[in-house]
């Protein structure tokens, strides 16, 4: 049977280890939390850190094809795989996406649109850019579920004395936004590229609160249309392999990029009963080089996701046919962690 070598085990990784499962492959899992929730669902587990050379190849040379679940994964670690087996999506890609500054540098210059932004290298660079405030200042790197982050009002903000200039930062300004929606498509490597419908989004505390494929009646299809061919541009110029999610604002003035994540999404969790073929499923064919077959919407759906305690009463509810709860089998009960997921047909 072919392998699939999938680095981090958290409930992304669990979820292509079941689409694999579905597809009759096997998976190995490299991470370095030995509680790591996809232990449940592969064939073969390594718990090791990211840099030691030994185990990195132990994992290499047991699987087919090397995939991942997040994209903060060291870049040394991603080259030293890519020399001895395929990895999708290509490691470079990483580089570019990592890093927020670069990221939407990149994209603008192909035309896509972004909220105004500037690098923040210091107090000076802060005063110099206080036009964009009220804005958010955010690291360069890392940072996810709202991490990383300050929102800042005026240049007289008393959190800019909380800052660490010796981190990189970029301050993006607020808008105005009437909607926050992503799109995730799946590129395969003959170049056929596999669109969901675009998946509306809530955040509550910087944290993906719920996703639904119900379009609201004020958005206009045409700017759905942008950002649909900003988004298909975009993996076709980094000549991506895999699913891929661009998370967008919608404003007055249309679509603006917020943020490219190189992997499945939270967002798109619900692709798993609402569409004929999940985000899961997939990527996995994608990376694994098989057939691909249209991706067609079978039901509306709704995704909430529970954090944290909530858990503990989802895990004791009844729900009805159209209700589908996922429970990703985390052992450690933490404030906002995602502990699961809950999807409704509607």
């Amino acid at each position: 049977m072919k392998k699939l070598g999938i680095i981090g085990g958290g409930q992304l990784g669990s979820m292509l280890c079941q689409a694999a499962k579905k597809l009759d492959l096997q998976t190995i899992i490299l991470t370095d939390d030995s509680d790591a929730p996809a232990q449940n669902f592969c064939d073969e587990f390594l718990c090791s850190d990211y840099t030691t050379k030994e185990n990195l190849e132990k994992f290499a040379q047991t699987c087919d094809v090397v995939t991942f679940e997040f994209e903060n994964i060291p870049f040394q670690t991603l080259k030293e795989l890519s020399a001895i087996k395929p990895v999708f999506p290509d490691p470079n890609i990483n580089k570019i996406v990592q890093n927020r500054l670069l990221e939407k540098n990149y994209v603008n210059n192909l035309g896509v649109k972004t909220t105004k932004y500037a690098q923040i290298k210091n107090k000076s660079d802060l005063i110099k850019n206080s036009s964009l405030l009220p804005g958010f200042l955010k690291t360069t790197t890392l940072g996810y579920d709202g991490k990383g982050q300050l929102f800042l009002e005026n240049i007289n903000n008393l959190k800019i004395k909380e800052i660490d200039y010796s981190k990189n930062y970029i301050l993006e300004k607020k808008i105005n936004y009437s909607f926050e929606f992503s799109i995730i498509l799946t590129r395969f490597q003959n170049q056929n590229i596999q669109m969901y419908s675009p998946f509306f989004n809530l955040h509550k505390n910087g944290i993906l609160h719920m996703s639904t494929t119900k379009i609201p009646e004020k958005v206009v299809w045409d700017d759905l249309e942008i950002a649909k061919d900003y988004s298909k541009k975009i993996a076709e110029k980094l000549n991506y392999i895999g699913t891929m999610c661009v998370e967008f604002f919608l404003d007055e003035d249309g679509p603006k990029l917020n943020e490219i994540a190189p992997r499945v999404h939270n967002s798109g969790h619900l692709t798993i009963e609402a569409y004929n073929i999940s985000q899961f499923e997939n990527h996995v064919r994608a990376v694994m080089n098989l057939e691909n077959s249209i991706t067609t919407l079978k039901h509306d759906a709704v995704m909430t996701n529970i954090l944290g305690s909530d858990i503990i009463d989802a895990r004791k509810s009844k729900y009805l046919n159209k209700q589908f709860f996922h429970d990703y089998l985390k052992t450690d009960v933490k404030e906002n962690r995602k502990m699961g997921h809950l999807t409704e047909l509607l």
